[in-house]
């Protein structure tokens, strides 16, 4: 027999805690589904300066916290990873790798991984030098030389961001031009706190124990070797949306990321989607939370239109 309640999240970040904290205070039977730790990406940052009430809190401590306050009313956090949804009009059938569990809404909140490079070093030097996220570990390099690599609108927008907080940017990019809008490089090429490298990949993460000493690099057009020396690496080569087990659903755009309006519906009723895993530009713990109430709160709606219509149960 499967598990029956009233809503499913799938993922155990900030939205998906958030979205499972305001259902289950709306007095809905809640599963909180990930497989790993709940938190997410929070537990790979060393420090959080951007999250509202806190001047600075270790990521694990917040998502602690996070999680305290989302079992709080009554939330279930279930271990697992999710292979697929069945769409059954009134009822969702989550398959999971150990079990099927029978849900009225389902918000996905499976968020999005970097692209990574894949070179020596990248893997090591996570959060002591490799970065993704430029808002969120800018200022732990402030007055000191950092390189970002790639050449779209995300990598050069970062490199403008961090050009007000850092020493200098190098921008190291595989092509002889960027692919980024002409607004967006034209602004990068005005600032006199930022150079380019063409036709250069990057090869090999450096440094010591502790932390990112300097970059590798090949020109590709003369296969020159060079030593870039930097305190840090921010990588922008691409994000991939976390929506392989939804692809039967028809709720994704061509690169694979959900879409949703404004109150976090997909087109499929009683499923919706939160943070990182949807269509947008900002991708922040406080845009998550903020989806994440939004979710929970429709969630109670629709459930309760399903109680006023006499339609919680269906034959299947």
């Amino acid at each position: 027999m499967a598990k029956n309640y009233d809503v499913v999240v799938i993922g155990a970040g900030p939205g998906g805690m958030t979205a499972a904290l305001y259902a289950s205070r709306a007095n809905l039977s809640v599963a909180m589904i990930d497989r790993g730790i709940y938190g997410g990406q929070m537990n790979n940052t060393a420090a959080i300066e951007n999250y509202p009430g806190f001047k600075s809190i270790m990521g694990p401590d917040l998502a602690q916290q996070m999680y305290d306050s989302s079992v709080n009313f009554g939330a279930e956090y279930v271990y697992g990873s999710v292979e697929s949804i069945e769409d059954k009009g009134n009822v969702k059938i989550v398959k999971t790798d150990s079990e099927e569990i029978e849900a009225k809404v389902v918000i996905i909140a499976t968020g999005s991984e970097y692209k990574k490079l894949g070179i020596p070093g990248e893997h090591e030097y996570g959060g002591k030098g490799v970065s993704y996220c430029a808002v969120c570990d800018g200022a732990f390099f402030r007055n000191k030389n950092v390189v970002v690599v790639g050449g779209g609108d995300s990598a050069i927008e970062e490199a403008t961001y961090l050009a007000g907080i850092v020493n200098h940017v190098t921008v190291i990019h595989r092509r002889e031009q960027l692919r980024a809008q002409q607004v967006i490089q034209d602004r990068a090429f005005a600032n006199d706190k930022i150079d380019f490298v063409w036709d250069t990949n990057v090869t090999e993460v450096l440094g010591d124990d502790k932390k990112v000493t300097a970059v590798k690099t090949v020109n590709n057009k003369t296969n020159e070797e060079s030593e870039i020396k930097t305190s840090g690496v921010f990588i922008y080569v691409g994000l991939l949306p976390m929506t392989e087990p939804f692809a039967n659903l028809d709720i994704t755009d061509a690169d694979g990321w959900i879409k949703t309006n404004d109150q976090m519906a997909t087109s499929v009723p009683g499923i919706y989607a939160i943070g990182d895993v949807r269509q947008k530009d900002l991708r922040q713990i406080t845009t998550a939370v903020g989806e994440g109430g939004i979710a929970g709160q429709q969630a109670f709606k629709y459930v309760e239109a399903l109680s006023s219509k006499g339609q919680t149960e269906v034959s299947h």
